[in-house]
């Protein structure tokens, strides 16, 4: 009979350690911000120049050729840095 009591308490334990910490949950901070679902039309012209100008930059530049680190100077270097600065004028901003 100790063998059926010892796992008992053990499939006891186990569901106190799941299922108390999940009922007994603090109630979710309120956390007032700005609706991310909608960008600003600059907001996608960059998200469509960042997608263009790779594209065709590697349609002129041709970059399997052996130009490859030239297509990464001039095709994408500047989406990165350009998003960089924005990402840190958004941070001063703040």
């Amino acid at each position: 009979m100790t063998g059926i009591s010892e796992i008992l308490v053990l499939v006891f334990l186990i569901c106190l350690i799941l299922i108390v910490p999940r009922m007994m949950k603090p109630a979710p901070k309120k956390v007032s911000q700005k609706p991310s679902g909608k960008l600003s039309p600059g907001m996608r012209a960059g998200i469509v120049a960042s997608i263009l100008l790779p594209f065709v930059a590697a349609l002129i530049l041709k970059p399997w050729e052996g130009r490859l680190a030239f297509y990464v100077c001039i095709g994408i270097l500047p989406v990165i840095l350009s998003w960089a600065a924005l990402w840190v004028a958004a941070g001063k901003k703040k």
